[in-house]
């Protein structure tokens, strides 16, 4: 009895640190911004007739859209941790991938190979963002093409999508996957956001009684691969 007592007070420790590390990294990105904001309305204020107007509104806009989004990102941490995930459903998974995949095809590359008909049961917009997640982390990171391959795999349907950037080296394959984890900025082209695409993705897939890792792609790139039960 008093090993399991020892056992749940530790684990309720790791917990309570685990949530303040997790505020007080929120806290910080969400300072970064409204900071800026400050900063230049404050300048704005200071010097008026020195003040472009419009570049002022525009840099106002995109960290008012970076806020919005930081704090969008931490309330489907939040839903999916309490298990809010909404209504679950049979979803065409090959007709979801396609119309995600197409919003990408514009900008770069997109080479889809998708078995037909592949159906699980889950909350469509879950799987949606969970699939934006990884296509903008692909785009990002890959030199030319990505590619997203869906097929069935024994009682799972499994989805990988990969690119042919850097790739990821076998130390970070678990911390990418960390809240507001970072890797080199030198992997992508961008600074990318604030580190929640991938722990968000990753928590969508628990949700759904599956499995997300990150390996080698066959371009040398990385793979990110989903792996959900199929519906019976």
């Amino acid at each position: 009895m008093r090993q399991n007592a020892d056992y749940t007070a530790q684990f309720a420790e790791q917990l309570l640190d685990r949530q303040r590390q997790f505020a007080a990294d929120a806290s910080h990105e969400l300072r970064t911004p409204l900071a800026a904001l400050r900063v230049q309305v404050e300048e704005a204020r200071l010097h008026p007739d020195d003040i472009d107007l419009p570049d002022l509104l525009n840099h106002v806009t995109d960290d008012l859209d970076r806020l919005e989004n930081i704090v969008n990102d931490l309330l489907l941490l939040a839903t999916l941790e309490a298990g809010l995930g909404g209504r679950r459903e049979e979803v065409d998974l090959t007709t979801l991938v396609g119309t995600v995949a197409a919003r990408w095809t514009e900008s770069c590359d997109v080479r889809l190979d998708l078995e037909a008909a592949v159906t699980v049961e889950a909350a469509s917009w879950q799987l949606a963002r969970l699939l934006a997640n990884l296509l903008d982390n692909a785009r990002r990171h890959a030199r030319h093409r990505l590619e997203v391959r869906l097929r069935r795999a024994g009682d799972h349907a499994e989805l990988a999508v990969s690119d042919d950037g850097r790739g990821v080296s076998p130390a970070d394959r678990e911390r990418i996957f960390q809240r507001f984890a970072r890797l080199d900025t030198a992997r992508s082209r961008d600074h990318g956001g604030v580190g929640l695409g991938l722990a968000i993705a990753r928590d969508i897939a628990s949700a759904h009684h599956g499995t997300l890792h990150v390996e080698e792609s066959s371009d040398g790139g990385a793979s990110f691969v989903l792996r959900l039960p199929l519906v019976r």
